[in-house]
């Protein structure tokens, strides 16, 4: 079947509000506000080797009052970078004794 054959083929969903959550009307009116709430920050952690570095980080920063997600970009024999996402602005000091808690070192904060 040609693209052209396939787009005459197409048909519109049944409902045009109809869809999955992030495309109905209401997502669209909550995620802007959403968005301007949270805050992220990127830290530099040293002594982080493996997954259960990576679990026992995130574990001590998700405890942390107001922190929505914890990612980390692993980096064995370097500082792994660590962002927090936050409904509010991050205590640096708490941060620091979070990841202290789990065993490692806060370098710096990337931004």
């Amino acid at each position: 079947m040609s693209n052209i054959d396939t787009a005459r083929n197409l048909r519109p969903l049944a409902g045009a509000n109809s869809g999955c959550a992030c495309c109905s009307p209401a997502c669209e009116s909550e995620t802007p506000a959403a968005a301007a709430d949270a805050a992220a920050r990127t830290f530099l952690v040293a002594g982080m080797t493996c997954s259960h570095c990576v679990a026992s980080v995130r574990e001590e920063l998700s405890a942390l009052e107001g922190v929505t997600s914890v990612e980390v970009e692993l980096r064995a024999g370097s500082e792994s970078r660590v962002t927090v996402a936050s409904a509010s602005p991050l205590d640096i000091a708490r941060v620091r004794a979070s990841v202290s808690e789990a065993g490692y070192s806060l370098i710096d904060a990337v931004r």
